[in-house]
C-alpha cells in the first residue's frame, strides 16, 4: 500500500507567504510550497486535519494580519506525488556550475557543470525552494576538499549529494524522518556518493562524531534555536556554520541567539523572503 500524506490548499486576503509560512512551520509539516494564488501544506502526520489549519489562520485573522482565508484539505499517496512532481519538473540551475534534475530528465551536462540527480518522492527538498538554493550557493563558496560535513534535517540529502560533489571527503546527512532516510538514501546512491554521504535516522544528540569543518542546517527556526549549542559542539574551532530555512524576520533572533552561543554573522544571502545565514565561531 503506498504511504499516504496531506495536502492543504490555502488561499488568503492578502495572501501574505511569509506572514502564513513563519505561523505553519509551527505545526508539524514536512513543507510549504508557494503557487500563483495560494500556498500549499504538506505533512504525513495524520493528526494534523484542516481544524488545525484553521485554528492557525484564526489567530492571524484575530490580530488583523489577514481578512478572510479558505483551506482546502486533501489526501494524496506518494505515486500521486511523484506523478505531480514529474509534470511540473524541469532541470534547476542553480548556480553557474551547479545543476538539479528529476530523474526522468536527460541532460548533457557541460565541462566544470555539477549535476545532481534527484528522486524526491515524499521529502521536500527538490531544489525549487529559496532555502535550498541559498544553502547550495553558500555550499559552492565554502567547501574545500577533504572537509568533514554534517548535513542537519537532510530531507532528500541533495545538500549533502553537493557537499560531497563539491570535494568533501566525509558527509553526514540525518534526519528524523523514515521517508526522508529512505529517499535520502536512494538519491545518494543514484549520485554515486555513497562512499562519501552515510545517512542516518536519528537525532542531532545520536551524533557521536564531532570536529566538523561544515555544518549545513535547513531547517525552521524553532529547531536552529534548539539545536544552537549540539550544532556549535558539533564544529571544529575555525568550523563554518550555514543557516537556512528561516524568513528574513528570523534574522534578529537566530543572531542574537548564535551571537550569545559565541558565533559572528559572516555572510547573508536573501532570495524572496527567505534568508540563509554563514556564521563563524569567534575568535
Amino acid at each position: 500500500m503506498n504511504k499516504s500524506f496531506k495536502e492543504f490548499l490555502i488561499t488568503a486576503e492578502p495572501l501574505n507567504v511569509e506572514i502564513l509560512s513563519s505561523l505553519l512551520w509551527e505545526l508539524n509539516i514536512d513543507g510549504i510550497s508557494e503557487e500563483i494564488n495560494c500556498i500549499k501544506v504538506f505533512t504525513h502526520d495524520q493528526s494534523i486535519n484542516e481544524s488545525n489549519i484553521r485554528d492557525a489562520l484564526d489567530q492571524l485573522k484575530k490580530n488583523n494580519l489577514i481578512r478572510n482565508y479558505e483551506v482546502q484539505e486533501n489526501v494524496l499517496y506518494e505515486k500521486n506525488w511523484n506523478e505531480e512532481w514529474e509534470k511540473s519538473r524541469e532541470v534547476i540551475r542553480i548556480t553557474e556550475r551547479i545543476l538539479i534534475k528529476p530523474t526522468f530528465k536527460q541532460y548533457g551536462p557541460q565541462p566544470n557543470e555539477i549535476v545532481i540527480t534527484l528522486d524526491p518522492k515524499m521529502s521536500f527538498g527538490t531544489g525549487d525552494h529559496p532555502t535550498t538554493k541559498i544553502c547550495i550557493n553558500f555550499l559552492e563558496k565554502n567547501i574545500t576538499p577533504k572537509m568533514k560535513v554534517l548535513d542537519v534535517g537532510s530531507g532528500t540529502a541533495i545538500l549533502s549529494i553537493v557537499a560531497a560533489k563539491l570535494g568533501a571527503s566525509k558527509v553526514i546527512a540525518f534526519d528524523i524522518d523514515e521517508w526522508s532516510f529512505e529517499n535520502g538514501s536512494e538519491n545518494i546512491k543514484l549520485n554515486r556518493v555513497s562512499e562519501i554521504v552515510e545517512v542516518r535516522m536519528c537525532e542531532l544528540i545520536d551524533i557521536k562524531e564531532n570536529d566538523f569543518d561544515l555544518i549545513v542546517a535547513n531547517i525552521q527556526r524553532n529547531i536552529l534555536i534548539d539545536l544552537s549549542e549540539g550544532l556549535r559542539n558539533k564544529l571544529n574551532k575555525e568550523g563554518i556554520l550555514i543557516l537556512s530555512g528561516l524568513l528574513e524576520s528570523d534574522r534578529e533572533e537566530i543572531i542574537s541567539k548564535y551571537s550569545s552561543m559565541g558565533f559572528n554573522e559572516i555572510e547573508l544571502m536573501k532570495i524572496e523572503d527567505w534568508i540563509g545565514i554563514v556564521m563563524k565561531k569567534k575568535e
